[in-house]
């Protein structure tokens, strides 16, 4: 249960970041069209995802300082969204480029804090 709630709390931490980066016109600047309106919706199955990325802490990576492990987890919902979300779901490419070429320094940098942000609440929750 912590691993899904912390995973939550990421995605929340996630959703936040993207929306205000597109509201603040940081993406935008940088030539990349994610601009998502704050909504119920946004939010909700970012959460849920989120919450169900979180399970990955529960692999057993030893050794492995859980800011470490927070950072290289995140290469995970990252992959997943370049290559499989953006190409075939949302028809915008592969690694959304067609949102701009820098978008995938962006999914990297949103699910890092994801991954940070879960880490966080993992450890805290200890």
């Amino acid at each position: 249960m912590v691993y899904f709630a912390a995973g939550c709390l990421g995605g929340a931490a996630n959703s936040l970041a993207v929306w205000l980066f597109g509201a603040a016109g940081i993406t935008g600047a940088a030539g990349v069209a994610i601009a998502p309106a704050l909504t119920a919706i946004f939010l909700y199955s970012r959460i849920v995802w989120g919450g169900l990325w979180g399970l990955l802490f529960l692999l057993p990576l030893r050794n492995m300082k859980i800011f470490t492990k927070g950072a290289l987890l995140s290469l995970a919902p990252s992959a997943i969204q370049l290559f499989v979300v953006f190409p075939l779901k949302a028809h915008q490419g592969v690694a959304g480029l067609e949102l701009g070429l820098a978008t995938p320094l962006f999914v990297l940098f949103f699910n890092w804090i994801w991954g940070v942000a879960t880490a966080f609440a993992i450890k805290m929750a200890r």
